[in-house]
């Protein structure tokens, strides 16, 4: 691909990727406040302590073969269709599991209401298995446009019907009926937008192939929502429902910006990476630009949501939620570190390297439970603080190998992201001096919204960062257009 045309492509796939995950998120964002004002957080805490089973479940019916497939320069139907078959028939089996399991889980947590939760929310697997391919194909051809429209139409329908099961009092039923109708809707839609339908034909040739490269990394996805999901499991396990309320809520707001350029960096740079995989300077140059650019955006933002905790969540969410406030403030430095790491590591998978994935993930369980074994005694916020710093060591484990091969490690990177990093220190003492004497909530997060966007602008102008100059063009460009 040439270079005007890849960074065409990969522009315009950026562009459709970012409004796919900000739509998606700004309406999460607003349905989840919905609910949040509406329902108990004891109803989050329940639905919290059932995250890792689904997630660990929907990680086996991916298996990575998705991934595989974009990463190859050459697919076959047979290879898709073999795809489809093997999501359906995982997606029965890990159903069947849960429901079986289900009282187990109930008697783990000691909360009855968990059985028919489990065996209700886990229909969701074979839901989203069913659109799995199609997915996997408008990614391969770039298309995030469609797989946007799909995105808010599940989001959409899904948050509607959860509100409305919430009003009438249908309690931590309506955060399931929302998910259902939510995978349900996404996963239809993707049929309507896609052309691609299977032929119910299965290739033990095809499986191996894509097994081969998935396998490694169905290992480290096993462990990366172990990971993300052992604080649930812990809170749930030793502390009250609503403990755990708070910290999945606390998570979720501190996941609106840095979860979305995530998924944005996630989805639309694995493809273009995988396109220029043979040029390594190519490869550099846009890991480490999409590195300065999300750092452009996740820092500064991240800065300003700790600073303006209280009244985020006292106007947002109702002083029912104070609790999680401390734990967001922490929370949102541990999300700082989060598209740094996906750049190193979709960096590894875009050249192939799973193995090398799987590694880097292997070294991350102990160290976690290590903290997460010093911390729990120590009280909910203890361990909040403990996460912060193993994802900020996460990021250097991470960065290391890529490092060692390309000679784009840690330190390189964040000297690349230190004129950022002034900006916003420039930002938060601005902010924290007014808030010190404005105690209005209102006026707190108005005025200190308002005074850390454009103190931050100002000194990145100062301070000629391009990355401003770059989101200023494209932003003409749309205009234009």
């Amino acid at each position: 691909m040439h270079n005007a045309s890849l960074k065409s492509v990969a522009t315009k796939g950026i562009f459709w990727s970012a409004v796919d995950k900000f739509a998606v998120q700004i309406g999460q964002f607003i349905v989840s406040v919905l609910l949040a004002r509406i329902l108990l957080p004891e109803d989050f805490g329940l639905i919290g302590m059932l995250y890792i089973f689904i997630a660990i479940s929907q990680t086996f019916i991916e298996s990575g073969l998705g991934t595989g497939l974009i990463q190859r320069q050459s697919r076959s139907d047979i290879d898709f269709s073999t795809l489809f078959v093997y999501n359906l028939i995982v997606s029965c089996f890990f159903y069947l599991v849960l429901f079986l399991l289900a009282p187990f889980i109930s008697s783990f947590f000691e909360q009855p209401r968990l059985t028919d939760l489990t065996r209700i929310l886990s229909l969701t697997l074979f839901l989203n298995a069913i659109g799995i391919v199609q997915r996997t194909k408008l990614t391969i051809a770039i298309d995030f446009k469609s797989i946007g429209k799909s995105n808010i139409i599940g989001m959409i329908t899904g948050g509607l019907c959860g509100i409305i099961a919430a009003a009438n009092e249908f309690g931590v039923w309506s955060l399931v009926i929302q998910m259902l109708v939510s995978s349900l809707a996404s996963s239809v839609s993707l049929w309507f937008l896609s052309n691609w339908r299977p032929s119910i034909a299965f290739s033990q040739k095809s499986f191996k192939s894509l097994f081969g490269y998935g396998s490694k990394l169905l290992m480290a996805g096993l462990y990366a929502q172990l990971l993300n999901n052992i604080y649930n499991i812990s809170l749930g396990k030793f502390y009250s429902t609503a403990s755990l309320g708070y910290y999945t809520r606390a998570k979720s707001l501190a996941d609106i910006s840095a979860g979305t350029i995530v998924s944005v960096l996630q989805q639309a740079t694995f493809p273009i990476l995988t396109s220029v995989q043979h040029d390594t300077e190519k490869l550099i140059s846009i890991c480490s630009r999409m590195i300065r650019m999300s750092a452009f955006f996740i820092v500064p933002i991240m800065t300003l949501i700790a600073l303006l905790a209280k009244p985020i969540v006292v106007l947002l969410l109702t002083d029912k939620w104070i609790g999680l406030i401390p734990l967001l403030q922490w929370l949102v430095f541990s999300r700082i570190f989060l598209p740094l790491s996906t750049m190193n590591l979709n960096l590894l998978n875009a050249v192939g390297r799973s193995d090398l994935y799987f590694k880097v993930d292997l070294s991350k369980l102990p160290i976690t439970v290590l903290v997460m074994v010093i911390t729990i005694p120590l009280g909910v916020k203890a361990i909040v603080i403990g996460h912060v710093f193993t994802s900020a060591l996460f990021f250097v484990v991470n960065a290391y190998i890529p490092g060692k091969l390309y000679g784009y490690g840690p330190l390189h990177q964040l000297k690349d992201m230190l004129p950022v990093f002034f900006a916003t220190i420039v930002m938060a003492i601005l902010v924290f001096a007014l808030s010190c004497f404005i105690n209005n909530l209102i006026y707190q997060l108005l005025f200190g919204g308002v005074l850390g966007v454009i103190s931050y602008l100002f000194t990145c102008w100062l301070l000629k960062i391009k990355e401003l100059n770059e989101v200023w063009e494209v932003f003409l460009k749309l205009k234009k257009d």
